[in-house]
């Protein structure tokens, strides 16, 4: 309910017997509830576009929460992976290695540097994801720029040694920028990724084009069945650049999106769901229904969000320009009360958050991906316990 409609309550009530007296206390109580930023819930079932939530100007501020740190000296990381041994691949954008860190070390050793990744502005080696069957197939996947395209390949992990990668998805538009790259499997087992709009923005509603879209695929790149359009990786559509993908304990696939001039978004997506772009930024019309709004907004510099994670019924978004990392709670299909800023300008640039098997949640900090300003011992990983 938004506090709009409880600031009409007093004038509604003070034709009631008594009504004079009822309308003050309901005033205070309207005012004190927007103050407190009921602004920022947002209601709606899956069938309908859901209503937006306002831009977080005022956000709720709590103490940082205690952490530790996992791991420092890396060079501009991306992503990380875990492998069902608690070891965790991290990645880097722009030297195409890719790093991996015993359970308990403090050091992490090159795996493998991808053949062929080039990095120009935000491309280079990006999303890395693990099978769910790795334990007997062995496969990690990667996702990357190459000199003609973005693509998704995946490799076989022997011990200490990789295999050289095959491709699983290739032909998708690259550019400096809004390239996308977060891959993620879902709780159905099937291969989820954020492919940006590579600068074009027609991209989002040409749904024969792969960019601009959130894209489902089985592990060997294949479509598969219950897609919403027969025939095609396109699981959503409608989107500028989406570098968060996660899931709540309801199986609800959650993304960040970054927007352009105004609103950043964090998005409930649907399979088939339209999320506006480019006629969209944040929340807007919805075209009687055709469009999905967010059902989160903040402005581009609080926030520019990149990777997010879930613990419980928390949702984390790592925010780059914004320099902090935001906490939402969940309520189903819902966001209930205020974003929580923490960490605001402590860490720098957050790359990632990332649910550690721990139960933990690890940041990736992006200081050294030439935007940040340098701290001792970046970039670094943190876990918040």
């Amino acid at each position: 309910m938004s506090p709009h409609v409880l600031a009409r309550r007093p004038a509604w009530e003070s034709r009631r017997r008594g009504g004079r007296a009822r309308t003050r206390r309901l005033i205070l109580l309207a005012t004190a509830l927007a103050v407190a930023g009921f602004g920022m819930v947002a209601c709606g079932g899956d069938s309908a576009p859901t209503a937006a939530a306002a831009p977080s100007a005022s956000p709720a501020v709590r103490a940082s929460p205690a952490v530790r740190t996992v791991v420092t000296g890396l060079a501009a990381p991306w992503d990380v992976a875990f492998l069902p041994s608690g070891e965790a691949l991290i990645s880097e954008r722009d030297s195409g290695r890719i790093l991996r860190l015993p359970v308990g070390a403090v050091r992490a050793t090159e795996v493998t540097t991808l053949p062929g990744v080039v990095h120009h502005g935000e491309s280079g080696l990006l999303g890395l994801a693990v099978s769910p069957s790795f334990a007997t197939d062995r496969f990690v996947y990667a996702y990357y720029t190459s000199a003609t395209d973005n693509r998704i390949v995946r490799f076989r992990l022997a011990g200490d040694r990789a295999e050289p990668p095959t491709p699983v998805l290739t032909g998708l538009a690259d550019a400096a920028v809004h390239n996308g790259g977060r891959i993620r499997f879902g709780p159905d087992g099937l291969l989820y990724a954020g492919v940006g709009d590579a600068g074009v923005r027609s991209r989002a509603q040409d749904r024969t084009s792969l960019n601009g879209k959130i894209l489902r695929m089985r592990p060997d790149g294949g479509v598969p069945p219950g897609n919403p359009f027969p025939g095609s990786l396109v699981y959503s559509l409608g989107h500028r650049n989406v570098q968060g993908l996660a899931w709540d304990s309801d199986g609800r696939l959650w993304a960040s999106e970054f927007g352009q001039d105004r609103l950043d978004e964090i998005n409930l997506i649907v399979a088939g769901g339209n999320y506006g772009w480019p006629g969209v930024e944040g929340s807007g019309d919805t075209d009687g229904g055709r469009l999905r709004n967010p059902l989160v907004t903040w402005s581009t510099a609080e926030a520019s969000p990149s990777g997010i994670a879930i613990r419980g019924d928390v949702l984390y978004v790592a925010a780059l320009r914004g320099q902090r990392l935001w906490e939402l709670d969940l309520a189903g299909a819902a966001v209930r009360g205020r974003p929580r800023a923490l960490f605001t300008g402590e860490l720098g640039r957050l790359r990632a958050a990332v649910a550690a098997p721990d139960g933990s949640v690890w940041l990736l900090t992006n200081n050294t991906d030439g935007r940040g300003t340098l701290r001792q011992g970046d970039d670094r990983i943190i876990a918040l316990r």
